[in-house]
């Protein structure tokens, strides 16, 4: 849900907001999200394009034009490999970031020219992938075989976090699923709430038979979507699915608030979500955070 107002809000905080292209609904909406978030924020800020299939076919390589001309500081892609975009982003000055969720394709990401591999973990709202790699492993594995930056990215929400993320090798953190419980990601109150009462049990794996993995907050749509594919076992097709995961149904479920509507997606970090800071509040906790636990390791002739 990164729209300007969230995106301006983590940048003037002192993150690299994110716009997330494809819930803007259209090339020309990017366009406008882009100059809103312009009027909002003087601090540098990105844009996410996730190429993977969708129901309705989507119009990537005008979002790709979109975001080249955009002048904004970077990009990030996940999803299919972005190899064909990766020239034309980076002659528009764009500093592009690629999401992966396994070494292999970290590697090919480096290959392709990209300048900073964002590793998704297990824990991940999202694709997290077939392999089921927890970050504790994932991250360290990457950076010691990567010649460029890694971004952790999945089971991340406090200093704690951030500290274990820079011990095993990452140069910094991603956040998704912990700014949609801040004050100002655009999405309905009582969804805030479900993250602010919900555990690290809460989410739920949909399309594993689909070989198409995704995350999401459990609720009465994902654990249809499970009884479905658990009577269909092999035989299951994206047919038999495809209504109670709709898009208009998941953006009914974030703006209207009917968290049971359509599946939201959701990592498990979720469950170390307890309040609904401003995005100010949470980075100054966070870095505050790990500071003091990087104090706390270090010999007194090092502080």
């Amino acid at each position: 849900m990164g729209r300007a107002g969230l995106a301006a809000a983590v940048s003037n905080a002192g993150g690299l907001g994110m716009i997330t292209a494809l819930t803007t609904g259209s090339p020309e909406k990017l366009e406008q999200e882009i100059a809103a978030t312009r009027e909002l924020t003087d601090k540098p800020f990105g844009i996410n394009l996730t190429i993977l299939p969708t129901i309705n076919p989507i119009p990537f390589d005008e979002y790709a034009d979109v975001i080249a001309n955009s002048g904004v500081a970077a990009v990030e892609t996940a999803g299919r490999n972005p190899e064909q975009y990766i020239s034309k982003f980076k002659a528009g000055g764009l500093i592009c970031i690629h999401k992966a969720v396994s070494v292999r394709h970290s590697l090919t990401a480096q290959k392709i020219g990209v300048d900073i591999v964002s590793i998704d973990g297990y824990e991940c709202a999202g694709h997290p992938g077939e392999d089921d790699v927890s970050n504790l492993v994932l991250i360290p594995a990457a950076a010691r075989q990567l010649d460029i930056p890694v971004i952790a990215s999945g089971g991340f929400a406090n200093g704690q976090g951030l500290a274990a993320a820079l011990a095993l090798g990452a140069e910094g953190i991603n956040m998704g699923t912990r700014f949609v419980a801040t004050q100002e990601a655009p999405v309905h109150d009582n969804i805030k709430r479900a993250y602010v009462e919900s555990s690290e049990r809460d989410t739920r794996l949909l399309y594993r038979p689909l070989r198409n993995t995704a995350r999401f907050l459990k609720n009465a749509v994902t654990e249809e979507v499970l009884s479905i594919e658990k009577e269909k076992g092999k035989d299951i097709q994206f047919e038999d699915i495809r209504e109670l995961v709709a898009g208009p149904r998941q953006q009914e479920a974030w703006f209207g608030g009917d968290k049971d509507r359509g599946v939201i997606t959701t990592g498990m970090v979720v469950g170390l979500i307890d309040d609904v800071p401003t995005c100010q509040e949470l980075l100054d906790r966070i870095i505050g955070e790990a500071e003091e636990i990087v104090r706390g390791t270090l010999p007194s002739t090092l502080v």
